[in-house]
């Protein structure tokens, strides 16, 4: 039976049809496909494409790929050891998430999976709805990646697996694509799918969306502390870029907590501009927050989510000028662990820490002194800053607010990913509370404050920090050796070397220390005994005054999710000319070590 969507019009699939049946490719060419994913604990990742361009929005994909997806979905269900296992199944608004999806329904249902399906939706969505009751789910996106492009994320109980699940995944994956009768297998498991038991569960998808829906409106509700009865009085604006947060609670979330709203860009899957919610891709967002506010007053805030909706961005109004301003993302991420720090801190909660990745800006560690909370950092992951987090929490700590600066958003517990939802909320409760929007700039500005509570009153008392941003041209380097402990050995040599000859004195600097990032675990010191002998993880050279305080850093790390080097540079206050001056150097320290491995 064929299947429309009746919200989008999309046509989700044939219960009929077998897209594996025609399939005539050898196991080579399936391992050849293969090579070109990324395999990574934050999430499995190709050009799905058919033509292999990675801003194609078409709906097919290759026959490699459909193999590949079909053994992704066998070593996923096998590795739970579970007979029946409750699968929860999304995907995002991508438009070859229906094929992959189908398939590894196909898949999961042919092995005795009981499968419930969403189609569509967000990634905090699925993952609230994943506690009830669901052995793990598989949720299809590549998240903030060109539209081309698609993978899968793998979880339980709300939030993806551990590395260690991970890696077991992949190799199982790897191991089953170089069996020499591949397709067959996968031709053969797929061509065992009951077609009613596929209308079964397509005869459930609305039902199961409705459940989800509301089960993540309590979600949100309870991680931001608050019931019902919550009420916050403003206007905001979302410009989704046709993600999947276009399906989900959003606007009747914040008009039913008070709030005046306005969407656009809200048909899952049209995408108008670029993915990633960065930069001049919130310029949409944050002119149409301009508009709005000039007719309404109240319209103070903005977010464009990325693709499965579990990032976004924001831009606000400075109600001193009227502009509409675009929000860094490590400004975004400051802002709220400075609302939910001083809102823990205002309660007198003890024990407080923030759980954050490698390159999150130091600016949160002058946060958290202000309310007397500890930082602590995990290698870039989402799942290594949960599993960071839940370490502290065993060891005593309070850790309610966590998340990768560098990305922007934030994770607030019970929540294990980012949600553009959860940080609105954390904003609604400062204009909710007059009194805790005093104690957050009194402790953080050390002076009292009068007027209402307001998102420039805040920022403008948050210490300042000048920082590359995750998603500008120079935060990435191609280089043609990918054996990065080698090429971190001999980074570090350079480093070292020419170190002798740089003068920072002017800026403060007088000596560094090295701090190495591998999973949970960070350390402070130079050399392979340092990191793990796949040395995958975060390398940051922190440069200290003559008291040991620290002034600014550089950082690196192969990326999880594209064949590139990630770099950042963070420079206590506004000090665009040093900040520059690390950079710079950071990148000829790269491709000097580059070079030296030829």
């Amino acid at each position: 039976m064929k299947y429309i969507d009746k919200k989008t019009g999309y046509f989700i699939c044939d219960t009929s049809a077998d897209p594996l049946r025609g399939i005539n490719i050898t196991a080579e060419e399936t391992g050849s496909a293969l090579s070109s994913y990324i395999l990574s604990a934050s999430g499995w990742r190709n050009v799905f494409a058919a033509s292999k361009d990675e801003e194609d929005a078409g709906e097919t994909i290759n026959d490699a790929d459909m193999i590949i997806c079909a053994a992704v979905a066998k070593v996923f269900y096998g590795n739970l050891k579970k007979e029946n296992a409750k699968i929860l199944l999304a995907s995002d608004a991508r438009p070859t998430g229906r094929i992959l999806s189908y398939i590894t329904m196909r898949i999961l249902s042919s092995l005795g999976a009981h499968v419930s399906y969403l189609f569509i939706s967000a990634a905090p969505e699925t993952m609230a709805y994943s506690h009830a009751g669901f052995d793990a789910f598989c949720y299809i996106s590549a998240s903030h990646n060109p539209i081309g492009h698609n993978g899968f994320k793998f979880g339980f109980d709300g939030g993806v697996y551990e590395r260690s699940i991970s890696d077991r995944l992949a190799s199982d994956l790897k191991e089953c694509i170089a069996r020499s009768n591949v397709v067959e297998e996968m031709k053969e498991i797929s061509s065992r799918a009951d077609e009613k038991v596929l209308d079964e569960i397509m005869s459930r998808y609305e039902e199961e969306k409705a459940r989800a829906l509301a089960c993540y409106r309590d979600f949100v509700l309870r991680t931001a502390g608050v019931d019902e009865s919550f009420r916050a009085d403003c206007g905001i604006v979302g410009e989704l870029n046709g993600s999947a947060r276009s399906l989900s609670i959003d606007e009747e979330f914040l008009s039913s907590v008070g709030c005046r709203t306005h969407y656009v860009n809200n048909k899952a899957g049209a995408v108008v501009h670029a993915i990633v919610p960065e930069g001049e891709n919130l310029i949409p967002c944050r002119d149409l927050l301009k508009k709005c506010h000039d007719e309404d007053p109240s319209f103070i805030l903005g977010y464009c989510p990325d693709n499965d909706g579990d990032r976004g961005n924001f831009v606000y109004i400075r109600e001193s000028t009227g502009e509409s301003l675009i929000l860094e993302a490590q400004e975004v991420f400051a802002l709220v662990v400075a609302i939910e720090l001083a809102d823990l801190s205002y309660k007198n909660t003890p024990n407080l820490a923030v759980a954050v990745n490698c390159p999150t800006s130091e600016r949160i560690d002058r946060i958290a002194e202000c309310f007397g909370a500890k930082v602590f950092r995990a290698e870039v992951g989402e799942a290594n800053v949960v599993n960071l987090a839940a370490k502290l929490r065993d060891e005593g700590y309070t850790v309610h607010i966590l998340g990768e600066g560098s990305n922007g958003g934030n994770i607030t517990d019970p929540a294990k990913v980012r949600d553009p939802l959860n940080s609105i909320m954390s904003v609604l409760k400062l204009f909710a509370d007059e009194d805790l929007y005093r104690y957050a700039v009194r402790k953080l500005a050390g002076k009292e404050t009068e007027g209402k509570p307001s998102i420039e009153g805040l920022i403008s008392a948050l210490p300042v920090y000048t920082t590359t941003g995750a998603f500008s041209k120079l935060a990435k380097m191609y280089v043609r050796h990918t054996a990065w402990a080698e090429l971190k050995k001999e980074y570090e040599k350079l480093f070292v070397v020419q170190w002798q000859n740089m003068n920072f004195e002017e800026e403060g600097i007088e000596s560094y220390e090295v701090h190495q990032t591998e999973g949970v675990n960070e350390v402070i010191g130079i050399g392979e005994k340092f990191r793990s002998a796949s040395a995958k993880g975060g390398l940051k050279i922190v440069f200290l005054d003559k008291d040991g305080n620290h002034e600014a850093y550089m950082w690196l790390r192969p990326s999880g999710t594209e064949s590139v080097l990630r770099v950042l540079v963070d420079v206590k206050g506004k000090k665009e000319a040093l900040h520059d001056r690390l950079l710079s150097w950071q990148r000829s320290l790269i491709d000097e070590a580059d070079k030296a491995l030829d």
